[in-house]
């Protein structure tokens, strides 16, 4: 018999991506999504073989009719708000949908006797690091809603698995990006952004003066990491980096990717370096990333004519965004 396991947020960036991965390996996918970021037309190659339900996972009682009529075998918890700024202007939207979401599938799943959780923690959590590469057992310092929210979501997951006896694993990912990545919003991450101004023809912009370093990680590493921490049957309640466990300058990467670059005032709060210690993860899961920067980016390049055709990103909703950016720095 097939294995069935959820996906929240599986119409999303890295959710789309997982769940093509496990209806590849033959399991009963059902994803659910309430689309206010996710996109239909990501799941569009696997739509036949999967159980798609439009629900927001703050609907506890919508929630509940799915694990009710199902025999779920485990739980891939990657629905939440993302984003800094927005996480400032309404900490409650991210507290109920990044908190209270997560502890409606918790509760679902001591209820209904469900022993898996992974769920994709954020890297933003260790804040302002102090050392380098950064370890599971470095200080954490939220310095945003978002990254509090997603921490609070992160101590739920550990705490009803040593509690409830629940396999919980809490991924902490790093500057995740590939095909299919967000750049529609106002806030999007560094290389959604450049992206989306090399598209339209737009000088980069580089913040402060690009010296900050990322460990960008290409998402099919990130998929193969999640896949494999799903198939280890060993009860496990614990936290793991998921990174590249290398870093490049924001700087290299622009000059990657165009000749023209304009530079904008620094965000406060913003780490200068992002870069995973992910010996933890390579040692228990025998995980390791596959895809340089190099690579990664020659594969999104290619693709850059569906993102056209799909009018991710317009020049109108840049030029939006940039207005926002410099408001918020007044």
């Amino acid at each position: 018999m097939k294995e069935k396991v959820i996906v929240t947020g599986g119409a999303g960036f890295i959710g789309s991506h997982l769940v093509e991965k496990l209806v590849e390996k033959g399991l009963k996918v059902i994803v659910i999504d309430n689309f206010s970021s996710g996109n239909i037309k990501n799941l569009e190659k696997i739509k036949n073989k999967i159980y798609i339900k439009k629900v927001d996972i703050c609907n506890y009682s919508s929630l509940e009719k799915i694990f009710k009529k199902n025999n779920i075998n485990c739980i891939f918890h990657l629905a939440g708000k993302a984003d800094i700024v927005p996480s400032i202007k309404n900490p409650k939207l991210y507290y109920d949908t990044n908190v209270t979401g997560t502890i409606n599938l918790l509760e679902l799943c001591r209820i209904y006797g469900i022993k898996k959780i992974i769920y994709t923690a954020s890297s933003t959590c260790y804040g302002i690091p102090k050392r380098f590469p950064t370890s599971e057992t470095d200080k954490i310092t939220p310095m945003y809603p978002y990254a509090l929210t997603k921490k609070i979501g992160e101590d739920l997951i550990l705490h009803y698995g040593k509690v409830y006896k629940i396999s919980a694993i809490s991924l902490r990912l790093f500057n995740v990006y590939g095909p299919r990545s967000r750049t529609s919003g106002t806030y999007g991450a560094v290389m959604g952004v450049f992206l989306a101004q090399k598209i339209n023809n737009y000088p980069l912009t580089i913040v402060g003066k690009g010296q900050q370093t990322r460990d960008f990680t290409f998402v099919s590493d990130i998929i193969n990491a999640i896949f494999l921490v799903f198939k280890n049957k060993k009860k496990t309640v614990g936290v793991f980096n998921v990174g590249s466990g290398k870093t490049v300058s924001v700087m290299t990467l622009a000059k990657k990717l165009s000749k023209k670059y304009i530079f904008i005032p620094k965000r406060p709060g913003e780490p200068d370096c992002t870069f995973a210690n992910i010996s933890k993860i390579k040692k228990y899961y025998k995980w390791e990333p596959k895809i340089n920067l190099d690579q990664g980016l020659n594969i999104i390049l290619k693709q850059i004519n569906y993102w056209k055709k799909a009018k991710v990103w317009t020049k109108k909703s840049i030029a939006a965004a940039t207005r926002e950016w410099f408001k918020f720095l007044k």
